[in-house]
């Protein structure tokens, strides 16, 4: 709700009317309030995990691109990332380590998921974000340098000057499997990897993120 997201029904445990759920019941007076026991909703939601509050939320309009990247100077190109945990993981890390907006193919993962939105906690309702429809070219005339995490034999390492002075850098990761594809790598101005050792080829694509996010910051962006 402070994030501006619009709430159109709540439905929670009965002891919570008076307890955790009475200030954001005083907050949304004129809409419907459900009430039940938590077999109930476990029952109604499918997840036995409800902390015994939920809410239906409007999404809001999509974004465009250009708006989203406004005023960016670091973003993440979320390309074909299925999975819900590393989706809420990489949102998680971006808000934390000074990402100022968050780019998604549509064959990712809905930053909405309810697991999704667990693992961010929170953080996919107030980091920018939306679907990207165009192309890494569109980036380019909003001003970004592209930088794709992947292995190659072109690569550079991600402790290479050149991508922290980079002024606007879009940092891309790929699919958990398959990583970027090879039309990705090529149409980007940079084919970045992560240095590693003991024979480590390869990190989970949240983690990689993570450390791709930390290393590649606007200095400023952090206190």
């Amino acid at each position: 709700m402070d994030s501006g997201y619009e709430p159109l029904a709540i439905l929670c445990e009965r002891k919570h009317i008076v307890g955790d759920a009475a200030e954001i019941i005083k907050r949304c007076s004129n809409i419907p309030v459900y009430t039940g026991g938590r077999e109930l909703l476990a029952t109604l939601t499918g997840y036995v995990l409800t902390r015994g509050v939920l809410c239906a939320m409007r999404r809001p309009t999509p974004r465009s691109m250009e708006e989203v990247c406004q005023e960016a100077r670091r973003i993440v190109v979320i390309d074909s990332v299925v999975d819900a945990t590393n989706i809420g993981a990489i949102f998680r890390s971006a808000a934390a380590l000074g990402i100022d907006a968050v780019l998604l193919t549509h064959t990712s993962c809905d930053p909405l998921n309810r697991r999704a939105v667990r693992v961010s906690m929170g953080s996919v309702f107030f980091l920018p974000w939306t679907w990207m429809d165009g192309s890494l070219s569109d980036l380019g005339k909003l001003g970004f340098r592209t930088a794709a995490m992947a292995l190659t034999d072109n690569s550079i390492s991600i402790d290479n000057p050149v991508l922290a002075d980079e002024s606007k850098l879009a940092i891309i990761m790929g699919n958990e499997g398959d990583g970027l594809s090879h039309d990705t790598i090529a149409e980007a101005d940079y084919v970045v990897r992560i240095p590693m050792a003991h024979g480590v080829d390869s990190l989970n694509v949240a983690a990689a993120a993570a450390v791709a996010f930390w290393q590649l910051r606007v200095p400023q962006s952090i206190k």
